[in-house]
């Protein structure tokens, strides 16, 4: 099966870390992504603001190219990582489905660039190829490096499960759990998985952005967590970046690790710190105690 990979606009920028661990942790497991050639933003929530239209037609795009692509394959899969491209993606496919209106003024648009989409590219997340075609046991089989000593806050944000739940729980996923638990980490039991993390509103109304965010770390750490762990960049970014902002605002400190998924997953198949992108956290990984022998005592 081949796997066309998606990076969307974040994982070319800053979210460049989760696109490293990823494509690090795929080959690892000897599932190497190709990236799709000549990739277009997937509209997000600007051009969502804007015109659905011209961002299903953006999405369309890439269904095609991506099908054009798989030509000598019988299923197309277009692995997605950023959850916001996840989204706006399924989001695009499903309204063509079900809205042949839609469908027809979005292929309309195609033509113009000579291509067509005929509805056989599937969009998958990283997380349920991982689980439902990798496997948890081989992943596991393959764990070089096991997380023991990690307590970690699985944090899946408010747009990977919601409103499409196509591969996990849209109240308690579980998917991240499970695979970094098969690795050898603990995951805390906490409610506020799926809440928001406060998206954009860091940069537009601070004071709210900055406490939807502040409310996640704080009570991860009161879970017992010494790190969480993101499967979105805008949540990485949000939860990561202003850890100054907030203890300075609610008066108490929120010092923890926010790492992308794939980052662990990479550690345990024993990818080293640097091609994961470790070595750009604000607050380093401590992770020592299950390091290999040549790198006992590195902090990453």
């Amino acid at each position: 099966m081949k796997y066309l990979y998606f990076p969307g606009c974040s994982l070319k920028s800053t979210g460049r870390a989760y696109e490293e661990s990823l494509l690090e942790s795929f080959a690892a497991l000897g599932s190497p992504l190709s990236e799709l050639e000549d990739w277009n933003c997937c509209g997000a929530t600007a051009y969502m603001a804007v015109s659905e239209l011209k961002a299903f037609a953006l999405c369309a795009r890439n269904f095609a190219l991506a099908e054009q692509q798989c030509q000598q394959e019988k299923e197309c899969h277009l692995v997605v990582p950023c959850a916001a491209c996840y989204l706006g993606l399924i989001k695009a496919q499903k309204y063509m489905e079900e809205h042949p209106k839609i469908r027809g003024k979005v292929q309309k648009g195609l033509d113009v660039a000579g291509l067509k989409y005929e509805g056989h590219a599937f969009v998958r997340h990283p997380l349920d190829v991982l689980l439902k075609d990798i496997g948890e046991e081989n992943i596991a089989s393959k764990c070089v490096r096991p997380l023991k000593g990690l307590r970690v806050a699985c944090y899946y944000g408010c747009q990977l499960v919601r409103p499409y739940a196509l591969f996990d729980d849209a109240y308690a996923p579980s998917t991240m759990d499970t695979l970094l638990r098969a690795l050898g980490a603990e995951t805390v039991d906490w409610p506020l998985k799926t809440r928001c993390c406060g998206g954009s509103l860091t940069g537009t109304i601070q004071d709210v952005g900055l406490r939807l965010s502040q409310v996640l770390l704080t009570e991860a750490i009161k879970r017992g967590a010494n790190v969480v762990a993101t499967a979105c960049p805008l949540c990485q970014f949000n939860l990561e970046c202003y850890h100054s902002q907030m203890a300075k605002r609610f008066h108490e400190a929120v010092d923890i690790p926010v790492v992308y998924f794939s980052q662990l997953l990479g550690l345990a198949l024993g990818v080293t710190p640097r091609r994961l992108g470790l070595d750009r956290l604000f607050v380093p990984l401590d992770f020592k105690a299950t390091a290999p022998a040549e790198e006992v005592g590195a902090h990453v």
